[in-house]
């Protein structure tokens, strides 16, 4: 294991693990921080692509701590050691447990998940989602579920940002992420046959009516104003999770995990053949 000390706020290393707080800087590099033992850890099992990693002497405060050391040392990463004052000053987090890492993030598309995947493919795809926990919590139901990948519209939060990656528990490391700068996905999508299913106040039909058994893409749209109006008039199917207590509408990341398990229920449970993930 290599390992370096830095001392000074100074050092290029310190001002670019900085500099990566910003999201303009994190897509300019494509690479981005997870904070904690727990992330960390999930990224060092999944070989992550890490950079390299940040500790301070905190870290041995954190139950764990020295056997994820022990896995560091045997993966060969490049570790930074820095003062507890020095890794405050790069931490995002109220209370730092002492270790980061620097990954390189991974630039997925859609003909990449074709290619790798059969037939039928599951998508969800996030229509401007602004909320943090939102976009994390639906990224790690995804990967729960066995959904092939995330497609994030033009306008939603970054899936890279650290409040994001927290809630995504891990599940950023294993679900792919296709982030959107136009509408280029959804003619793709519609080449390719995939029923786009959205959930929308404005139907009569139910998450429970409709057939999951085919490709599809699970929409999940802005918590204030819902899917856009452009995008719902070409989907080939809105339901609506029916509400029988006084409350007007679920929460988004909520409605999206109704939504998801219900397809791989019809997909994995109700088909005996079918590849499952436990």
């Amino acid at each position: 294991m290599e390992k370096n000390m830095i001392t000074s706020e100074t050092n290029s290393i310190i001002k670019y693990v900085k500099s990566l707080q910003l999201k303009k800087n994190r897509m300019k590099h494509m690479q981005f921080t997870v904070e904690g033992l727990r992330i960390v850890e999930e990224c060092v099992k999944h070989n992550g692509d890490i950079a390299y990693i940040i500790y301070s002497e905190e870290i041995y405060s954190t139950q764990g701590a020295e056997k994820l050391l022990d896995k560091i040392a045997l993966a060969g990463y490049t570790l930074y050691e820095v003062s507890s004052q020095l890794f405050s000053k790069i931490s995002t987090t109220e209370n730092p447990q002492g270790i980061m890492a620097v990954v390189h993030m991974k630039n997925r598309s859609l003909e990449e998940i074709k290619s790798q995947k059969g037939k039928e493919l599951f998508f969800v795809i996030l229509d401007r989602i602004q909320d943090p926990g939102n976009m994390g919590t639906i990224i790690r139901t995804a990967e729960s579920a066995n959904a092939d990948a995330v497609i994030i519209t033009k306008g939603s939060v970054d899936p890279y940002n650290s409040k994001t990656l927290r809630a995504t528990m891990g599940a950023i490391f294993h679900m792919p992420i296709i982030q959107c700068d136009d509408d280029r996905w959804l003619d793709d999508l519609k080449e390719n046959e995939v029923k786009l299913i959205a959930a929308d106040l404005d139907t009569d039909k139910t998450y429970i009516d409709i057939d999951y058994n085919t490709s599809i893409g699970i929409i999940i749209g802005n918590e204030a104003n819902g899917i856009s109006e452009a995008l719902l008039s070409k989907v080939d199917q809105r339901v609506i999770i029916p509400i029988l207590g006084k409350i007007e509408s679920l929460n988004a990341s909520v409605a999206a995990s109704i939504l998801i398990y219900k397809a791989a229920e019809e997909k994995y449970f109700k088909h005996p053949n079918s590849v499952r993930k436990f």
